[in-house]
């Protein structure tokens, strides 16, 4: 299914415009279904296309956002379209996209991808060689595609080592469900999925 290695195009991937992108977290992160997240790193490139996503909205009490700026979520407050990086369990990173307007708190969780480019370096990141453990959860995601605080607020519409791309190729059918995890606001269903595909994240009725 992975169109990783020679057979993957380089040439194809075109950087997503910031008026591509929806302003609102919610539809965010459904537009983010099988787009593709590029890190150029000194050694080579990782890409993946993204297969899961969850939205945590304006409001959203289960959201980084909803006490406010602090020194640790500032970058959740850029303007749609920026790179949101944290730590969480003491050790993982997770990586989202901002979804509103500057000053405006709200993100999409990059959950899982299917890896496209740079495996072999994802799986010597990982310690693993399954393709389907590589970056299914989203703190495996931020290890296989090396990303850490120090890609904290960079722009992914612009310039630079971390980036988005448009689709290369048509996404299946889009499911969703409530989101994994979480012990407030538990019931929506801000949770997106390419229906099908193994590389997603979840217990099986969360992936059909």
């Amino acid at each position: 299914m992975t169109l990783g290695g020679d057979a993957y195009q380089r040439t194809r991937l075109r950087r997503l415009r910031r008026a591509e992108l929806p302003v609102d977290a919610v539809e965010l992160a459904r537009y983010l279904i099988g787009k593709v997240v590029i890190h150029d790193v000194a050694a080579g490139r990782l890409s993946g296309r993204i297969v899961e996503t969850e939205a945590y909205p304006i409001g959203d009490p289960a959201g980084h956002a909803y006490s406010g700026k602090t020194p640790r979520n500032g970058s959740l407050f850029l303007t749609r379209g920026h790179a949101y990086v944290y730590f969480v369990y003491g050790s993982s990173f997770m990586l989202n996209v901002t979804s509103e307007v500057r000053g405006v708190g709200g993100g999409v969780l990059l959950r899982a991808i299917e890896p496209l480019e740079g495996i072999d370096l994802m799986q010597r990141s990982r310690a693993v060689t399954r393709l389907t453990d590589l970056a299914r959860g989203p703190g495996r995601l931020a290890e296989a595609m090396q990303v850490n605080l120090e890609q904290d607020g960079l722009d992914l519409c612009a310039a630079g080592p971390l980036w988005l791309a448009a689709a290369t190729q048509k996404a299946r059918a889009i499911g969703k469900s409530a989101r994994i995890g979480l012990t407030r606001n538990v019931a929506r269903q801000w949770r997106f999925y390419e229906r099908g595909n193994p590389y997603v994240s979840g217990p099986k009725k969360l992936r059909e």
